[in-house]
């Protein structure tokens, strides 16, 4: 299975007044694509604070003092807070645990649902304009030195071919949007049309009367004829339905369009990007003749006259881009050989720390391959990870070389970790020296990909410059995810403040503001520790489902482990800012290894436990002073001496099963769960032996 998110080593801790909180203390965890990870335990365990890290919403006196978070081969710990805009919300989003407090009470759902929809839009066309202008100039450059004056026309052609296809294919989206919205609309309107209000009926089929010539585009409804009778027959009847309540004939004349509006969106889209080259040069007439037989047309006369030559001409700046950013490479190689024992050493003078990270970030900035389609992350994120770790490093050495501290600076020192941040620098580029070792030289067949790959592109930039999220679609999208989300009356119920809806259903719409973008990962924060049982199933359920049909990945934050016992893969346990225990989901339940875990089993209920529950003695340490040994010593009746004098390593109990107690180590004594957990465990292997057999 794929990964999408990594978590390596991460310490966080908080600045307080009495002290520096530890609050993450060195986890690791991997977060498969499709797959849901729970992460269990008490509340100050660490948990919501991994979460908000992977978010880049940490408190303001939050101190990130090492640890990497990948996604997409980027550093989530190392990008700018412009980069994670473009993250947070729309390719990793979060729910958070009281959905009324994440909910406007004075903005209608409707408005709230369409509103980041809008300005997401409009946010995506400035950027798509800066990145399309970005790689233009940079192929400019390319071509001109590959190719010659040859290669800066063609590049013109392509500037032009591209234009030209952003224009025709928006004209194609808003009518193909148009006709989505008007056929969602005419499904609303076919069922008010059997008992639902006349006036209110009437006045809908006005609006969608109005927005049908909307549909009207040559390669969808391109039959002006058969539209203007449905839209004149809907109009009859329409009238007929006011004045006499016709209900079968408006819904006779409704399916009619639909019909109509169906059999264009079942129809072939248009190659624009070849039909756009065609129509510039003469070689093809808009519209002219089936959209098969067209597009075979038009790519092969594009692929003979122009792009086969041109494709070519784009490799070969690709290959030179490539090959003399791999010689800066190895020239940042050898900088940072050369410059790494300076950020080794105990006592580099600051002044000579910061010049030579300022060479470094040069020669990195200098060494990316600005051609390349898929950003070398590693190297973008290089400067800001310097930058901001170097920092963090000499503002501590400060504290350490000064004399006279007051009593917050003190707790500061006493709580941090000098060789750890010193540690933090070096592993930086230690990182970035090791990626750019294995560096391999890029074949002609992989610039021919490249190319290829950069005219998609460009092709896609040019039609987010142009693509506009209108009201109207907004809301047809809004209506469709408060569907998804299980919201009856959605259409209704869009017009609805929050106080008008209860704590599920506020959930529900949480949810759909979080899928409004079509995140890649979900962040459940406790989502159901605010609900009662019976609504706490159905969200359940819910994510599930939604898992299962847009492939999510998702992370469930929860303090009751029997709450992801149906919907987890893989579960983390996490005690004091560190995980204590994790495995799949099975493993967890059915051999539960360290102590803490079986607690959380022992207090959990359930309908055929006849004793009393478990309860887990004492509170949770004072994380300003992290006990030395296993931090869940003084609440374990199991602790050895040991436990309080070391910390557990992880021990591995199968390739996907791990937990850190020293229970696990060859000479430690058996120690068996309690009874409670043994007895539940039995029962559940009894249920899946008796359904097995079934």
């Amino acid at each position: 299975m794929a990964k999408i998110l990594e978590v390596k080593d991460l310490h966080i801790s908080f600045r307080t007044n009495n002290g520096t909180v530890k609050a993450v203390r060195g986890i690791n965890f991997t977060l498969n694509r499709g797959e849901t990870l729970a992460v269990g335990g008490e509340s100050g365990s660490g948990q919501s604070v991994t979460a908000r890290a992977i978010m880049g919403i940490l408190a303001g006196n939050a101190l990130v003092e090492s640890g990497e978070i990948f996604y997409d081969g980027k550093d989530l710990m190392k990008i700018s807070e412009e980069d994670f805009h473009q993250l947070r919300g729309n390719r990793v989003s979060m729910i958070f645990q009281d959905p009324f407090s994440s909910l406007n009470p004075i903005m209608k759902i409707g408005q709230q649902l369409t509103e980041a929809m809008i300005l997401n839009g409009k946010a995506n066309q400035k950027e798509a304009r800066q990145e399309y202008n970005r790689i233009m100039d940079v192929l400019a450059a390319g071509l001109e030195e590959a190719a010659g004056s040859k290669g800066k026309e063609n590049l013109e052609i392509l500037k032009k071919s591209i234009a030209k296809s952003a224009e025709l294919l928006q004209a194609y989206s808003a009518a193909h949007d148009a006709i989505e919205a008007l056929i969602s609309n005419i499904d609303a309107s076919l069922i008010d049309a059997l008992d639902g209000d006349p006036k209110a009926v009437s006045k809908d089929i006005k609006e969608i009367i109005k927005m049908a010539p909307e549909a009207k585009h040559e390669h969808l409804v391109s039959d002006d004829k058969a539209l203007q009778e449905a839209i004149s027959g809907l109009k009859a009847a329409n009238a007929a339905f006011a004045s006499k309540s016709d209900r079968d004939g408006v819904r006779t004349a409704l399916e009619k369009l639909k019909a109509l509006l169906v059999s264009a969106m079942a129809l072939e889209k248009p190659d624009y990007f070849s039909i756009a080259y065609c129509q510039l040069n003469g070689q093809i007439a808009a519209g002219n003749g089936p959209v098969t037989a067209m597009n075979e047309a038009a790519k092969a006369s594009m692929e003979q006259n122009f792009l086969g030559a041109f494709r070519q001409n784009v490799a070969a700046a690709i290959k030179l881009s490539a090959d003399r950013s791999a010689g800066l490479k190895a020239e940042a190689t050898k900088l940072m050989e050369a410059k790494l024992p300076l950020f080794r050493a105990e006592n580099t003078p600051p002044a000579e720390l910061q010049a030579a990270a300022k060479e470094l970030m040069a020669a990195v900035e200098k060494s990316i391959d600005r051609l390349a389609v898929t950003k070398d992350s590693m190297a973008h994120t290089f400067g800001t990870g310097l930058t901001s770790t170097l920092d963090a490093y000499l503002e501590l050495r400060k504290l350490y070389e000064k004399k006279n501290l007051s009593k917050k600076q003190r707790a500061a020192k006493e709580n941090a970790d000098l060789d750890l941040y010193r540690g933090n620098v070096e592993r930086v580029i230690s990182r970035l020296y090791e990626h750019y070792s294995c560096c391999g030289e890029m074949t002609e067949a992989e610039c021919l990909r490249q190319a290829d790959a950069l005219f998609a592109r460009l092709n896609e930039l040019a039609f987010k410059m142009v693509y506009r999220v209108t009201k109207q679609i907004a809301k047809k999208h809004a209506i469709d995810l408060m569907q998804e989300v299980g919201i009856s009356e959605a259409r209704k119920r869009y017009y609805q403040y929050p106080f008008q809806f209860s704590g599920g259903m506020r959930q529900r719409i949480v949810i759909a503001i979080a899928l409004s973008a079509n995140p890649d990962i979900l962040i459940c924060d406790e989502p159901t520790t605010a609900l009662d049982v019976t609504i706490q199933a159905q969200i359940l359920d819910l994510i599930n489902k939604l898992k299962a049909e847009r492939g999510l990945s998702v992370i469930f934050i929860t303090h009751d482990l029997g709450v992801v016992a149906n919907m987890a893969d893989h579960i983390a346990v996490m005690y004091a800012g560190k995980i204590v225990e994790q495995g799949t989901v099975d493993e967890v339940f059915y051999e539960p290894a360290h102590p803490y875990t079986w607690a959380l089993l022992a207090s959990m209920p359930d309908l055929d436990t006849k004793e009393k529950l478990g309860a887990i003695p004492g509170t949770p340490p004072n994380m300003i002073n992290p006990p030395v040994g296993d931090a869940f010593a003084a609440r374990n009746q199991y602790a050895m001496q040991i436990d309080f004098e070391e910390q557990p390593p992880m021990f591995e109990i199968t390739p996907t099963h791990w937990a850190a107690t020293w229970l696990l180590h060859p000479d430690a004594p058996k120690a068996e769960p309690p009874r409670i957990v043994t007895d539940r465990i039995k029962r559940m292997r009894e249920r899946m032996e008796v359904s097995g057999h079934e």
